[in-house]
């Protein structure tokens, strides 16, 4: 996802010589005390602050649970989730309502809507669209 959106996360780990090297270590270097990337967090530890070498992975958050409670993504995943061929795969009721307490603030559903709009999305892309 990130390379489609013009998002460089990973290209110096791409690098053929920094994966050469990678390839070289072992695993007793990679994971040290349960400290995950060990010799990587050794060596940022030349170069930057503590609190950044340390910290743990948080991924690449996006905001989905405070979009979906947006009016304009709340009614984009709607339409999506009241589709025609969405009677196949889900209980339309049930996904409905998940929606519906995300969006009046009842419960942290986005995980669920995200899951399920991605999959609408790509069914709709692949198997209504391109048929």
């Amino acid at each position: 996802m990130s390379m489609a959106h013009s998002i460089e996360l990973r290209v110096p780990f791409l690098d053929k010589e920094v994966m050469r090297v990678g390839e070289e270590i072992g695993t007793e270097q990679k994971i040290a005390n349960g400290t995950t990337k060990y010799i990587l967090r050794k060596t940022a530890e030349q170069k930057l602050p503590e609190e950044w070498y340390k910290r743990k992975k948080k991924g690449f958050p996006v905001p989905i649970k405070h979009w979906f409670r947006e009016e304009k993504y709340y009614n984009f995943v709607k339409d999506y989730f009241n589709k025609p061929y969405v009677a196949e795969f889900f209980e339309e009721e049930k996904i409905n309502k998940i929606l519906d307490e995300h969006y009046n603030g009842i419960s942290n559903n986005a995980r669920k809507i995200y899951t399920i709009l991605v999959f609408l999305v790509w069914y709709e892309r692949y198997f209504i669209k391109e048929s």
